[in-house]
């Protein structure tokens, strides 16, 4: 909104002392994240007074885990304030009206609002199973379609690439080592020389005009499942104070820098990737939301005075998710999302296993001899005797290496 009141002051005429910082993505990024962070530190405080007011507490299942009871009655919905924290300053400091962003707002409402419902309905209507699975689901997928299409049919989603002699010119101007703009369904692989993956090549059995033309089959189910597992898995990683916005700040500020790089054709050219035209507004977002998780993580570490609830676990997974295919970084996702992984896997490998055991030996044993203590895995280190502060803060220092090899895999292919 400030860019564009920039923009018009600007045509007519009207200079002001200090306008011209609005033209650079890194002065509009740090007023974001000033701005994201001071309105989470001090307007969430009112939100959690006005969530506990309506009596929006979490209702907590006894799991037999140390001071488990005690956080009974703690506020929930606070995804509200990173989704208010973010919101306000994507929208004064972005061109918002590029695609880029605003898919990112559309998965931002989308994703919270689903989460909102769900936690309505436990909190409000005493619902305690919340929305249905299957309406999360579609919910998730249909998320993963609106992105998949756009990304896919949008004229204004393009790439440049460097052309493969470029390297042999290094006197040329940067624009002239670039082929013009193009349409393609392409991603990045990480740790691998030319790591460009065109998902056309999937469809290897057709001739290329015909793989690319039918490369929507293969792309837009594989955002939707993306979509859906790193939703499930942010969701699934909020069972702990701290732990689910301390791993997605980590994540997000590590797109934050993909997104600066990827959209600034100078450091595309020095590290030899994709350049993606318009990409530079996202690193306002990203890092917008960076401060919005840190001012709600200052309520929700130990002992949390606010949970975030599926309001901002599921948004949070989906905005992530969405970042990244539109970063053609996805195939990074299970290293920089290492701790939503594991999380995930680890109930699913506890459902499997216990069903096994069941069948080969019988209930009794698959309940006394169970893979993991509890899960997710927060939950069987709890029950080792780790303090949760312990477990949340061992996981942040591996998510901080898991993005370190993440931002490595610029240099070394």
């Amino acid at each position: 909104m400030l860019y564009y009141l920039y923009e018009y002051l600007t045509a007519n005429g009207v200079y002001i002392p200090g306008l011209n910082l609005f033209r650079y993505i890194s002065f509009r990024a740090g007023m974001a994240v000033l701005m994201s962070l001071f309105i989470g530190l001090v307007y969430g405080k009112k939100i959690i007074v006005y969530l506990r007011r309506k009596q929006m507490g979490e209702l907590v299942r006894d799991l037999g885990l140390d001071g488990q009871k005690q956080k009974e009655g703690t506020p929930t919905m606070g995804g509200l304030i990173i989704i208010v924290s973010a919101l306000i300053p994507v929208l004064l400091f972005t061109k918002f009206l590029n695609i880029y962003i605003l898919l990112l707002i559309i998965s931002v409402l989308w994703m919270g609002i689903i989460g909102f419902i769900d936690d309505y309905l436990k909190k409000v209507k005493k619902n305690k199973d919340g929305l249905s699975g299957k309406f999360k689901i579609v919910g998730q997928v249909g998320l993963g379609l609106i992105v998949g299409v756009v990304m896919y049919c949008s004229p204004e989603v393009l790439v440049k690439r460097q052309y493969t002699d470029a390297a042999q010119y290094p006197n040329k101007a940067v624009e002239q080592k670039f082929a013009p703009p193009e349409k393609a369904v392409v991603s990045t692989v990480p740790f691998v020389k030319n790591n460009e993956f065109d998902y056309s090549k999937i469809l290897f059995w057709m001739s290329d005009e015909d793989a690319e033309a039918y490369s929507w089959a293969v792309f837009i189910p594989i955002v939707i499942f993306i979509v859906t597992a790193v939703s499930n898995g942010a969701n699934i990683t909020d069972g702990i104070d701290g732990l689910a916005a301390g791993t997605s700040a980590i994540i997000l500020l590590a797109l934050a820098f993909f997104a600066y790089l990827s959209g600034n054709i100078i450091f595309a050219d020095y590290l030899n990737i994709m350049f993606l035209p318009n990409m530079g507004e996202t690193t306002i977002f990203a890092i917008a939301m960076v401060g919005a998780v840190i001012g709600f993580f200052w309520y929700n570490t130990y002992p949390a005075q606010v949970f975030m609830g599926d309001t901002g676990s599921l948004m949070l997974g989906g905005v992530i998710a969405v970042l990244a295919i539109i970063l053609r970084k996805e195939l990074l996702i299970p290293v920089l999302c290492g701790i939503f992984l594991v999380e995930n896997l680890s109930v699913v490998l506890q459902v499997l296993v216990f069903k096994y055991r069941k069948k080969k030996y019988g209930l009794e044993y698959a309940q006394n001899n169970r893979l993991f203590k509890m899960s997710p895995l927060h939950h069987h280190y709890q029950k080792e005797g780790y303090h949760e502060s312990k477990i949340v803060n061992r996981m942040i220092i591996i998510g901080i290496l898991l993005a370190i090899i993440c931002l490595i895999t610029l240099k070394i292919r």
